[in-house]
């Protein structure tokens, strides 16, 4: 186990998840603690919904959906220069923007871009599922795993903006890179396995379907506890 202060990775073995429900319910029992503790749950679009409500089962949270986007470095679209989040915020990340010189052109573009698949996916959703609003909450941001770590990195900086008292990003299976680099945007960064040869996320499950939108909103609606929503 390497524990360094704000990062936990549990092994770095190679083992096969049976699939994504079983990755959330060893996410809980590492988690433990947070039981009852009015945890909100954040499931990453799409195959991040399943771990999620495993998480949120095992923890008696609440559960939600992040609909957050990463703004696509120009030349690199896994590098995130920055994050929008469902409200409309937007979190530029200075150093990035700096280093590749990005001008204001480009930006205004691609925020412009992922607000619109955003919306697209609120309507979708948020008819159906209220926001829970994320303010003196702990939240939990789960995925099915990290293989670059950009979309990750997005929601947790979106996730921030609402003021949490503790954010905790839960990780089936990443690279260590990825993970390490994740470390440093959440109070606690848990990842249960950092393989040593890491190529894709779904190499490390037996079972890892696609989810498509309808499969996804009714996952979210068939498994919503409820929650304080926001009225913003």
């Amino acid at each position: 186990m390497n524990i360094n202060g704000k990062l936990k990775i549990l092994s770095y073995r190679s083992d096969i998840f049976q699939d994504r429900r079983e990755a959330g319910r060893l996410l809980a029992s590492e988690l433990d603690e947070y039981r009852g503790q009015r945890v909100v749950v954040l499931g990453i679009p799409r195959g991040g919904i399943v771990v999620a409500v495993e998480l949120a089962k095992q923890l008696e949270a609440d559960l939600d959906v992040i609909l957050s986007r990463k703004l696509r470095s120009p030349l690199n679209e896994e590098l995130a220069m920055g994050s929008v989040s469902e409200n409309g915020k937007v979190f530029l990340n200075d150093e990035v923007i700096s280093q590749l010189g990005v001008n204001e052109d480009f930006i205004k573009r691609e925020t412009e871009i992922q607000i619109a698949e955003i919306e697209r996916r609120s309507k979708l959703i948020r008819r159906e599922v209220p926001k829970i609003f994320l303010e003196k909450r702990v939240v939990i941001v789960t995925d099915d795993g990290v293989a670059t770590g950009a979309t990750f990195q997005a929601a947790l900086w979106s996730a921030r903006q609402e003021k949490p008292v503790q954010l905790v990003a839960a990780i089936p299976v990443g690279s260590e890179e990825a993970i390490k680099n994740l470390a440093s945007q959440a109070d606690l960064t848990l990842c249960l396995r950092a393989p040593r040869f890491f190529s894709a996320v779904g190499q490390f499950y037996r079972y890892f379907n696609q989810i498509e939108d309808e499969e996804f909103l009714q996952i979210l609606k068939e498994n919503r506890t409820g929650g304080t929503v926001s009225h913003s």
